[in-house]
Parts: C-alpha cells; structure tokens; sequence
C-alpha cells in the first residue's frame, strides 16, 4: 500500500485540484546535483507523490521538479539579477505567486525553512516552517497570506 499523504492534505484544502502524475525520479535527483544544495526531503515525498502543485488561479505553487533546476540555474546566471540581487545560491526557489513574489527553501540554523522573495525590494522573509505549512497557507488562506 502505498500512502499519499501531499495528495490528501491538498485535495483537503483545494477540492478541486487536479493532481499530475509523480515527477521522474531522475529529474528529482538532477535537482541536489545541479543546484549543489540538499533538496528537502518533504519536497522530494511531494514530487514522489506529484509534480507540481497549482491553485485555483494558475499560480504555480510548487513547481514541477524540471522547473525547479532551469528556473534556479537561470536566477543564478542572469547578469543583471547578480548585479540587482543578493546572491541566490544558498535558496532553492520552488514556487510563485501571481502577485509577484517567489516561495524558496533556505537552510536556517533550525533547518529548512520556506521564505518569500520580493524582487522589488530583494526583501526575504520567513514565511512558512514546513512544506505542510506553506500549502495550508498558499491554499487555505487565499491571496496575499506572505504579507
């Protein structure tokens, strides 16, 4: 038996998602290899059991596991970004919202933790403790939850 707990919890708090097929295994581990930082094991139970979580509005609220590798190496070469732009290397950015901000894993002292980056004032906050936490917010709590 196979349990599917990210498939519950979301259907749980978005009835109406339409869930995609679990991501390829090796994208997954290209993922680590790629961006050089240990992926969190609660993203990669998430992406066993689906790739890509979206809300009601389109927003990709976490993204397939390919689109985590070209969108975070893109972030890391793009001139005027590391001009602009504290260096990104240490977050894994996973997810959007429509209203602008990206959702990104950074390793704390506690570990993971998931913060919300606005590319308009480069501001990164804490926002959520946990992938759990993060969905609650992104598909409980509507629009503007990270403000």
């Amino acid at each position: 038996m196979i349990l599917c707990v990210w498939r519950e919890l979301i259907v749980e708090l978005y009835p109406r998602a339409e869930l995609v097929e679990p991501a390829d295994e090796a994208v997954v581990a290209l993922v680590e290899k790629e961006l050089g930082l240990p992926v969190p094991r609660e993203l990669v139970s998430l992406w066993g059991e689906c790739d890509g979580v979206s809300n009601e509005y389109g927003d990709a609220v976490v993204w397939p596991a390919g689109r985590v590798v070209e969108d975070n190496l893109a972030m890391r070469a793009e001139p005027d970004y590391v001009e602009l732009y504290a260096p990104f290397e240490e977050l894994i950015f996973f997810g959007d919202s429509d209203m602008g901000p990206q959702f990104a894993y950074v390793h704390t002292d506690y570990g993971p933790g998931i913060v919300v980056w606005d590319h308009e004032s480069d501001r990164r906050r804490l926002v959520a403790a946990s992938l759990r936490d993060y969905l609650q917010r992104c598909l409980g709590s509507g629009g503007g939850w990270f403000r």
